[in-house]
């Protein structure tokens, strides 16, 4: 379903933009293709990483520089890049810059995969202990970081997770001949170096100022692609900067939390309107559609499923409003576990994957408005005179026609009914009804209303 939802979504957007490639240079085996991400790791940076080193390969070019500058991201996408970079038989350097820049908690990981690693000056690195350790999210703000990690993770499973975490990066270390131990210290205690100290304690290779210094100065090196030894011939190679390309960038644009949140909002209410006012076709449609890359957009995003559940019951909840006589009560339940929801349906601390309050407020809002037109309308409908069916007749009042034995006819609105009553009645007499028993009405006379000068 997923891959079926990813193509749909591929050849929407390549029928919408077909030129929105880059224009790229002919292929060269005296290049460095440049990679760049710059913000929180997760899907569309994975796919670009992907892409990335593909285009290298198709261009034979040199070496690969990826230019790093995150505060963290998602387990799954940072080990899908990790994977593609062991996998290379192009070497990969990992440039942590512009001066700086962070190669924080997932960045660490990436860095001590790469074949070589370099940082510019003021950047630094470290703190990657895992926030969501059962989740599989790596950066954000600890509660105190000061403390090991061992006393925050007070579970098995967490335990369990975080040691797999320090085996993963000091396998990555030994891979590389890096500093293991401090590999697990910034697992374990959340550990930063700066750039000197990142080279001084062998965590890093090169410091550079820009990118020409960083060819230049990894020129002549040896390094482990595979299983065999390749010397770094880079000096005075041409830099390709790749760009990520319209899949990769879409893909980006719908991991974003909020952008995923209001997709799926806006498929369940189209849907809703859909089904309240069937053979409008448009809220429908647009409704499918959103929901199904919302959906997408979710499956590759950390969603609490507890936070999924709480908003579907009050979306639940608010339509429910509509058909239950209950004044409002059904409806505040339902903005109340709307809203909360929504503030738990993603990770608060995840860097770059939080959902926007203002989103949140607004759903809410839009929400609560609803909730308060349809009590609007139910208030004015129970205030209404009652136009048609039994009640509208117990407003009324009749004339005898014809009465006989407690029996008769009564003309009510033009019509004739068989009539019966306790009180005996004569032609021409006005009766009000009582009730309706099939066919028949009972009746009792009009009390007429008498003034006294």
């Amino acid at each position: 379903m997923a891959r079926f939802i990813s193509g749909l979504i591929a050849a929407v957007c390549l029928a919408i933009e077909p030129y929105s490639l880059p224009a790229q240079s002919a292929a060269s085996s005296d290049s460095a293709i440049i990679l760049t991400i710059d913000g929180a790791i997760g899907p569309a940076a994975a796919e670009y990483i992907h892409d990335g080193l593909s285009e290298a390969r198709r261009r034979q070019a040199t070496v690969v520089v990826l230019q790093l500058d995150t505060p963290g991201g998602l387990s799954s996408s940072m080990r899908e890049i990790i994977r593609d970079i062991l996998e290379s038989h192009i070497p990969v350097i990992t440039y942590v810059s512009p001066s700086g820049a962070r190669a924080a908690s997932a960045g660490t990981y990436i860095l001590y995969a790469s074949h070589l690693a370099a940082m510019a000056p003021s950047t630094h690195i470290g703190a990657a202990t895992p926030v969501q350790l059962g989740g599989g999210i790596f950066g954000g703000e600890k509660k105190d970081e000061k403390k090991d990690a061992k006393e925050n993770a007070k579970t098995p499973e967490e335990a369990k997770a975080l040691n797999d975490a320090v085996a993963y990066i000091r396998s990555l270390a030994q891979l590389r001949g890096r500093n293991a131990e401090w590999a697990e210290k910034a697992v374990r205690d959340a550990a930063t170096l700066t750039d000197t100290e990142a080279k001084n304690q062998h965590v890093v290779e090169l410091i550079a100022d820009n990118l020409a210094d960083l060819l230049k100065q990894a020129d002549g090196r040896t390094v482990m692609v595979g299983d065999r030894k390749v010397t770094l011939k880079t000096s005075g190679l041409a830099a390709v900067p790749v760009a990520p390309d319209w899949r990769a960038r879409i893909l980006a644009l719908i991991t974003d939390p909020t952008i995923a949140y209001l997709l799926f909002l806006a498929g369940i209410y189209g849907l809703m309107f859909e089904f309240l006012s069937p053979g409008t076709y448009f809220p429908g449609v647009l409704g499918s559609i959103a929901l199904l890359v919302g959906l997408y957009a979710l499956n590759l995003l950390p969603v609490n499923y507890a936070g999924a559940g709480l908003l579907l019951l009050g979306i639940g909840m608010l339509v429910a409003e509509g058909f239950l006589p209950t004044f409002g009560v059904v409806g505040i339940g339902g903005i109340a576990a709307f809203v909360l929801g929504s503030l738990l349906l993603f990770r608060s601390d995840v860097p770059g994957f939080q959902l926007a309050w203002q989103a949140v407020a607004a759903a809410a809002a839009a929400s609560a408005a609803l909730l308060m037109v349809a009590l609007a309308a139910v208030w004015r409908a129970h205030k209404r005179a009652v136009v048609i069916g039994d009640g509208a007749m117990l407003a009324d009042a009749g004339e005898v026609t014809k009465w006989s034995g407690g029996r008769g006819e009564v003309q009510v609105r033009g019509e004739r009914w068989r009539a019966i009553s306790s009180v005996e009645l004569h032609p021409g007499q006005r009766v009000r009804i009582l009730e309706r028993r099939n066919l028949t009405l009972a009746v009792e006379p009009e009390k007429s209303v008498s003034t006294k000068d």
